[in-house]
């Protein structure tokens, strides 16, 4: 690379890491908002000090690429959601590795994201977008069964609501057509999704001037809680081939190929049902929930090391691409469920918590003293539980001594009053 500078637009939640990681191997990065008051959760994750510039976008495009071109950089990339179709333009406009913008919207997008993909010849779920009620429920008689409805563009799980039947529709579009999502966008259209049998997983990839390299794969473990079908709840990271992950990574690469993601890293969740893989939705940037930590104790090399390697040309990605990941440990991870919003005076079991035999390490999102929330989605749980251990079973063990110890007598919590 002729330049030692790199760009990053929106570097939050698990991205916040990319730019140690760049330094470490001798470049200075440059931060782009996407917004001046990005969400609160995004907000309290930015680390300021890993940056020699901090750009404030403000709508005007030409503006923002001219603040980034003085600074020649070598590349520019996205780090959380919120940043993915800024740093398409940015990129695109400078003339840097890009995606382009051509399919930006369809990566974005959740309907036209099915849709793309399944023009592409890739099998997908059946799904409407609407914004009335009476064309849901006509689409729903036709199609019958359970379905799922969504933002059509947001993170972090935020709106997610599982119906059974046409009253549960009419509860969950009236709470969600005409509000904001998570990360601020309004709702003027919900989608409609047939709801897939089968179990959840996610499959990490980066990917170089088409390349793809998987670099690590988790099932996920789902609960039912406070009122939530299918909660995340947990995860198990998976060796890269099996009779689960072979169909599962040729599936995601076929994505990826579909929706023009040529470059950087990729977070797919999918499904697989009794008819084989299906996406539930493909974002263009890493994986958040912090899950590099346990990979990288666990395989060596996390999503954000590939992410630098190869933009910086560290590795062949070619070469890369072919060869599997290898599990020196196992690693799993717990989301813990509060049950209760409330003032939170503390944690009565965190040190058996903290002494099981694989436990890594612990990301505390509501500390004592601040004000922890009944867990509903992503945006949500107090705290994450990262285990890693040579031994699998001690690994899934201790994943449901965590699940079983966040019960009674795990939060100490002191209702908030209630407003007058």
């Amino acid at each position: 690379m002729t330049s030692d500078i790199v760009v990053i637009v929106d570097a939050y939640s698990s991205a916040r890491d990319l730019a140690p990681i760049f330094r470490e191997r001798g470049f200075r990065c440059v931060h782009v908002r996407s917004v001046a008051d990005p969400h609160p959760v995004y907000g309290r994750s930015f680390q300021a000090g890993d940056f020699i510039a901090d750009i404030v976008h403000d709508g005007d495009v030409a503006a923002t690429a001219a603040a980034v071109e003085r600074h020649s950089p070598a590349c520019l990339i996205p780090g959380t959601e919120s940043g993915v179709e800024l740093a398409d333009i940015l990129s695109e406009r400078l003339g840097l590795r890009s995606n382009g913008t051509a399919l930006g919207s369809a990566r974005r997008d959740k309907y036209r994201m099915l849709e793309t993909v399944r023009a592409a010849g890739v099998p997908t779920a059946g799904q409407l977008l609407v914004s009335d009620l009476d064309t849901l429920l006509d689409w729903y008689d036709g199609f019958g069964g359970r379905v799922v409805l969504k933002p059509v563009r947001s993170a972090g799980n935020d709106g997610i609501h599982f119906c059974a039947d046409a009253d549960d529709l009419k509860s969950a579009f009236s709470a969600l057509i005409g509000t904001d999502s998570a990360l601020g966008a309004r709702n003027n259209a919900v989608l409609a999704q047939e709801y897939l049998v089968g179990g959840e997983y996610i499959v990490n990839t980066v990917s170089l001037d088409g390349i793809h390299r998987v670099t690590d794969i988790w099932r996920m473990h789902h609960i039912t809680a406070n009122g939530v079908r299918d909660l995340g709840g947990s995860a198990q990271l998976l060796p890269r081939h099996g009779l689960e992950q072979d169909p599962l990574a040729d599936y995601t690469i076929r994505v990826l190929d579909a929706l023009g993601l040529r470059h950087g890293p990729a977070h797919t969740e999918l499904k697989l049902t009794p008819q084989g893989p299906r996406l539930i939705e493909t974002a263009a940037r890493a994986c958040g929930a912090d899950l590099h930590i346990p990979v990288k104790a666990a395989i060596g090399a996390s999503q954000l090391d590939w992410t630098v390697d190869a933009y910086t040309g560290a590795v062949d990605l070619q070469g890369a691409a072919t060869s599997e990941y290898s599990l020196i440990r196992h690693a799993g991870l717990v989301n813990m469920v509060a049950p209760e919003s409330g003032n939170l005076i503390g944690y009565p079991k965190m040190e058996q918590l903290r002494g099981l035999d694989s436990f890594h390490a612990l990301a505390l999102n509501v500390r004592p003293g601040g004000q922890i929330h009944r867990s509903v989605d992503d945006w949500t749980y107090p705290m994450r539980v990262y285990l890693v251990h040579e031994q699998e079973s001690r690994v899934m063990n201790d994943i449901l001594t965590a699940r079983y110890l966040d019960g009674d007598g795990f939060y100490q919590v002191e209702p908030s009053a209630p407003a007058v």
